[in-house]
């Protein structure tokens, strides 16, 4: 299943702007090694040279602890460099100081599931969906419970998804090979998923019907004609 995908702006003044609306160090107190750092990081971003980027952020954290503004830069640059184990530290970093932090949950969540570890993923979307009510969230949760054979918690997480009214507005991208990314509606994905958690408890032709509805929906969604093609073969 394609995760989210987190729209990151690293502009410019990205540092400047959000570091004035912390309660950090203020701008007529840097020294000016800062701004030194901080040009850096600009220049770095602007040639997109991802190495200088973090070396400029590790010295502008250096001089500036607190700014989490800092340390979201840095976890958005590991994130979209698909180092997951070092966003996931940095994410824990801004956590400890906003536990309720969307994007850093958000990238914590993927990084986890990127990296194999579905019940930390799980805990971190379920958090996620707490704060933020969002039904893409709530799919994966309902996703990574039916991994994870929670198949009950995944079915009563499915049951809020198709009564909430706004399921058929929302869409979600999924990977459908190495190079071929397609968005679907959610509905699709919620319907297959639905016949999977009625497959494993032995519901087939439950599931059966669940899988020829997420093709009606979707002819060209290739998890349920997958999921259809397997339940023939058992």
């Amino acid at each position: 299943m394609k995760k989210f995908i987190i729209t990151i702006l690293l502009i410019t003044t990205g540092v400047v702007a959000r570091s004035q609306d912390s309660t950090t160090v203020t701008q007529d107190k840097r020294p000016a090694i800062y701004w030194l750092f901080h040009n850096n990081y600009n220049l770095a971003m602007r040639y997109n040279d991802v190495a200088a980027a973090k070396d400029a952020l590790y010295s502008l954290i250096n001089i500036d602890p607190q700014n989490d503004s800092l340390r979201s830069n840095l976890a958005y640059l590991y994130f979209d460099n698909k180092q997951y184990p070092s966003t996931i530290l940095a994410c824990m970093d801004i956590l400890a100081n906003n536990p309720k932090h969307t994007p850093s949950l958000e990238m914590s969540a993927i990084s986890y599931e990127e990296l194999g570890l579905d019940e930390k993923a799980m805990n971190y979307y379920e958090k996620l969906y707490l704060i933020t009510d969002n039904l893409e969230t709530l799919y994966k949760l309902a996703y990574l419970q039916y991994k994870l054979k929670r198949y009950e918690e995944s079915k009563v997480n499915l049951d809020i998804l198709f009564k909430s009214p706004d399921l058929d507005n929302k869409k979600m991208i999924f990977q459908l090979s190495k190079i071929e990314q397609k968005e679907f509606p959610l509905r699709v994905a919620a319907v297959n998923l639905r016949g999977l958690v009625k497959q494993v408890q032995g519901d087939k032709e439950g599931a059966r019907e669940d899988f020829n509805k997420a093709l009606e929906l979707a002819p060209d969604f290739i998890f349920a004609k997958n999921s259809l093609e397997q339940l023939d073969k058992n």
